[in-house]
């Protein structure tokens, strides 16, 4: 059986979402906080995976639980993964790696990924996250 990757916030935000490493990274860059190098490497790389893969159209909006997970088996994709983490390490934003053989019900799939609405989960945390944006 194929196992997936995903990596995102431990905690949901207001609206009960896990947030995943990409959008954790691009809130950074929206409200301000990342250096001239972060921003770089974010829009670099960003770019690059937009190239590399495509995005599905419609799974997102059709469900706004929707969350990507990597195949394993996708390791070029999975590459970069350190860059984005050290971007998040270096804001102490948590960020955290979970694996799953079934991670919810599948909306899409291709070779690379797969869009899954996750099961609810019971054990989820009380507490939000959020970020204020930057003063400057």
């Amino acid at each position: 059986m194929p196992t997936y990757v995903r990596y995102q916030s431990p905690v949901p935000d207001r609206r009960c979402r896990r947030i995943g490493i990409f959008g954790l990274v691009n809130m950074l860059a929206y409200r301000g906080y990342l250096t001239a190098d972060e921003e770089r490497f974010r829009r670099t790389t960003n770019d690059w995976y937009d190239a590399a893969y495509e995005k599905p159209s419609g799974v997102y909006e059709a469900d706004p639980l929707a969350a990507s997970w990597f195949k394993t088996t996708a390791t070029h994709l999975l590459e970069p993964i350190p860059g984005y983490l050290q971007i998040l390490a270096a804001h102490n934003l948590p960020c955290e790696r979970y694996t799953s053989a079934a991670p919810g019900r599948v909306l899409y799939e291709d070779d690379h990924q797969l869009v899954v609405v996750p099961a609810p989960d019971d054990t989820a945390p009380t507490t939000i996250m959020w970020l204020r944006p930057k003063v400057e």
